[in-house]
Order: C-alpha cells, then structure tokens, then sequence
C-alpha cells in the first residue's frame, strides 16, 4: 500500500516545469539552424567563394547568439516587470484592506468548485500561511515554477543558437567547393528533424508532428533563401 511519506519521496515531474528554459531552447537552436543555414545557403547560391560563405556564417552566428540573448531578455525581463508591478499592487491591497482581499481568494475558490464555507476556511488558512504568495499564485497566475527569469531565458537561447547554429557552419566546412547547397541542405533538415522531434518529445508532443513541422519551415526558408541568392549571382 502507498502512504502519503511515501509519495513524498518520489515527488511527481511535469512537463511544466520545463517550460521557461525549454522554449528558449527551443526557440534558439531552431532559430540557429534555419537562420544560419539560410545565410550560407543563399550566400553559396549568389557564388561566393567558400572563405566569404564561412565568414558569413560565422559572423551571422555571433550577430544572432547577441540578438537572441538581447531580445530574450528585453523580452523576459518586461514579464518579470509586470509581475512585480502586479504583486506590489497586491501587497498594498493586502495591507490597506486585508478583508476584502480575503473575501476576493474565497470567491476565487468557490468558482473552481468549493462550498462558499470550505472557500473561506481554506482562504482564511492560505492568508495565515502566505497572503502574498496565495494572491500571486491564485489571482494573478504566477508561481515560481512559471515566473520569467530574464537572465537565464537570455543565457539559454544565445547558447542554443550557437549550437543550432553549428550545424550548417559544420556543412560549409566539410562541403567540397562548390557544392555547399548540396551538403548543407539534407544535413540541416536532419537536424532540424531531430531538433523538432527532441523537442516535441520534451513537452510531450508526437514526436514525428515535431520533426515535420520544423523541417518543412526549415526547407521553406532555405529555399527563399536560395532564390535570393541566385537572383542577386554575385561571385566573389
């Protein structure tokens, strides 16, 4: 027979919990795949020797890992701002009329189906225990497990898109001259398809769904690309 001590030790995991990180992973790798890949497949297709497509490469890798991390916490960092602006609002409302904040959590509890007495006693207990905390979590939807975290979503997708972005700059390099389209291409896809599945598989999605929408926006832009590339023929 399971007790509740035991339980306690085995505590549950949900997928949640990964949310903050893994959408800036997510968001980064992908973005490091298709937009580098995107630049060296439309820089090869204007002609351009392969030392200008690395160096483009290169420099589109660094010029994205900043302008992931720059937009991920301006981004993030604004979230984060609206929360603390929400629970000092809170806080004065708790210390300014404390009984009508208290009557506000009962209501709240009674709509997600208790009694209106069992809503109070849990109210009256939860104000005891953490008004502020109780408020935040109930009224406003924000906990510690989903709070923005500025600095770590900015660390997480600079670094994931340099990772994704390794991969076509590993193309370029093993790619014979002239035919870095040729290499790039299928190995992008390859990875995109597994980036998509990983990800997919993290937040418990099929993991095919994932892989097929990634490469199929992957292939889209590396076309586009491509076209760009080839309408422009410039050779260096």
């Amino acid at each position: 027979m399971t007790t509740p001590t035991s339980r306690s030790r085995h505590p549950e995991r949900h997928r949640s919990e990964r949310v903050g990180w893994l959408r800036a992973a997510v968001l980064g790798a992908n973005d490091g795949i298709v937009s580098i890949a995107g630049l060296v497949v439309g820089v090869a297709a204007s002609g351009a020797s392969p030392g200008a497509i690395l160096t483009s490469g290169i420099a589109g890798t660094v010029a994205g890992a900043m302008s992931m991390a720059a937009g991920e916490y301006v981004s993030v960092q604004s979230q984060a701002d609206t929360e603390r602006a929400d629970i000092a609002v809170e806080q004065r409302e708790l210390d300014d009329d404390p009984q009508s904040e208290l009557a506000e959590l009962a209501r709240i509890y009674v709509q997600r189906g208790l009694t209106p007495e069992l809503a109070h006693e849990v109210a009256q207990q939860l104000t005891a225990h953490d008004a502020l905390g109780s408020h935040a979590r109930d009224e406003l939807g924000i906990t510690d497990t989903l709070r923005a975290r500025p600095v770590q979503a900015a660390l997480t997708s600079a670094a994931a898109f340099v990772s994704g972005a390794v991969l076509p700059i590993a193309a370029v390099l093993l790619a014979p001259t002239g035919r870095t389209e040729a290499v790039a291409i299928p190995i992008t896809l390859v990875g995109l398809s597994i980036s998509g599945a990983l990800a997919a598989w993290a937040g418990g999605a099929p993991a095919l769904r994932g892989a097929l929408r990634v490469a199929f926006w992957g292939a889209l832009a590396m076309a586009a690309a491509s076209l760009v590339g080839r309408l422009f023929d410039v050779h260096v």
